[in-house]
């Protein structure tokens, strides 16, 4: 019976899988991640995570919450080729009320492709030691009770179906999980959920930057906005490593995306709000072809407000909260949610003690729910997204946030505070200080841009001069 308090499983060999399993290991457990599929030994494509294919960015929230989980995490990137970005001072972005401008610093980002940013963490991960990892074996149910939880089932690709039991199962299989089928094999009722669909998908393509624009070119973002514009579609351009651009090209559910070679920069340059990106990408080399996605809800599950809840057994990742990855804030709730895991984990005792399932899902309540908000803040406004429409509450923070967005334009202390929300190191609460309701009243202090914020020397290292 030690044996197995001592014991953890997580399932999910991902980034949210794998820092849940560094985070139990810190806390003194014994690890095992089971993993559905084989995963690559150096930075490349792995069957499981279609989504990479697209743009990934890390905020300033999560990557300090990756160090903490990971400490030279961070170097490692840098050390890999990933740039950090100061936002917005390296940002030309534009917004439903027109350009911002590129302020001081205040949160950054760390613009990565995928896979690469997978690979440095799964090294760290695994040369920490207290970690095992099972491949090519998937979860098929859990054991126990709907008191508590005791291991799961697990059948290898290639041998016999087994049971590895354990302190605590930790479900971080992604978009495809199974939990609540396995909950109600236990006997529990179906957790309370609810799901916002803008129906945006995306469409993108990798790039050879133009010679003079492979070192320190901004993140560029024309936004999709559905209450302003009236539309979906968008586009960022994220500067990635190895001299490279990832972009993605957004549109509505009615929008026909650019799923051939030739049909990406015209829908760039004619389709979206501003040109931009279309005349960037006129003087880049394309590098592969076009990957098109239309999975992009919002889908959370309410674990933390069940009745019942067995002991042994937490979900985290985008098994309780999978978000639309335009807005980016995948896999920064990911580390925030394993660092949460990791100080409950702590704090209770160990993955043994009693009642820490309950706690631990909790904390992850906590931790995904800042990113949720940003998420539907937006998308529930786009025809369809849910049922019922948009709610009072809905309405009443778009408003104000709308409100703020404007005032962004203008107001370099209110860009900043809403970057470091957007960035999730702060809490939503930093928008509600007295100083922050008297500048949204007053509104913008400098006039509108009226062109992109990129300086000459940018436009002509972009050949877009």
């Amino acid at each position: 019976m030690s044996e197995r308090k001592s014991s953890a499983v997580v399932l999910g060999g991902s980034l949210a899988g794998l820092l849940a399993a560094r985070a139990l290991a810190s806390a003194g457990a014994r690890v095992t991640v089971v993993e559905r599929d084989a995963l690559p030994a150096g930075p490349e494509p792995r069957k499981g995570l279609p989504q990479a294919r697209h743009v990934h960015q890390l905020w300033s929230g999560g990557a300090r919450a990756l160090e903490d989980l990971l400490p030279g995490a961070l170097e490692g990137l840098r050390a890999a080729g990933v740039r950090r970005v100061p936002m917005t001072t390296d940002m030309v972005g534009l917004s439903p009320y027109g350009w911002f401008r590129r302020w001081e610093e205040s949160a950054y980002m760390l613009p990565a492709g995928r896979d690469l940013l997978d690979w440095v963490v799964r090294e760290r991960v695994l040369a920490g030691g207290g970690i095992e990892l099972l491949e090519r074996a998937e979860a098929v149910g859990l054991t126990g009770t709907a008191r508590e939880v005791t291991g799961v089932r697990v059948l290898p690709r290639d041998g016999a179906e087994h049971t590895l039991p354990a302190g605590l199962v930790v479900d971080a299989t992604g978009r495809g999980s199974r939990a609540p089928h396995w909950l109600a094999g236990l006997g529990l009722p179906a957790p309370e959920r609810r799901e916002v669909d803008s129906g945006l998908g995306y469409a993108s393509r990798l790039f050879r930057a133009p010679k003079g624009a492979r070192d320190g070119f901004p993140v560029v973002n024309i936004a999709p906005d559905p209450r302003i514009s009236g539309t979906g579609r968008g586009g960022v351009l994220l500067p990635v490593e190895d001299g490279r651009w990832l972009v993605t090209l957004i549109g509505g559910r009615d929008d026909e995306l650019p799923s051939g070679d030739e049909d990406f920069i015209p829908y760039a340059l004619g389709r979206l709000r501003h040109p931009l990106l279309g005349e960037l990408l006129a003087h880049a080399e394309p590098l592969g072809g076009v990957t098109v996605t239309r999975t992009t809800a919002n889908r959370r599950h309410f674990y933390e407000r069940a009745a019942r809840w067995p002991d042994g057994f937490a979900v985290l990742g985008d098994a309780v909260c999978a978000l639309n990855p335009v807005y980016g804030h995948g896999m920064a709730v990911a580390a925030r949610s394993a660092l949460a895991l990791r100080e409950v984990t702590l704090r209770r005792g160990g993955v043994g003690a009693p009642g820490l399932a309950r706690h631990v899902q909790k904390a992850v309540g906590r931790a995904v729910a800042p990113g949720w908000d940003l998420a539907i803040g937006s998308d529930v406004f786009y025809p369809g997204a849910t049922e019922a429409g948009p709610t009072l509450r809905d309405r009443v923070l778009s408003a104000y946030v709308d409100r703020l967005l404007y005032t962004a334009t203008g107001n370099g202390r209110i860009a900043r505070r809403m970057t470091d929300v957007t960035s999730l190191q702060r809490g939503a609460q930093a928008l509600l200080s007295p100083s922050v309701l008297v500048a949204a009243a007053v509104g913008p202090l400098r006039k509108p841009l009226g062109e992109p914020p990129l300086s000459a020397a940018e436009r002509e290292a972009a050949g877009a001069g």
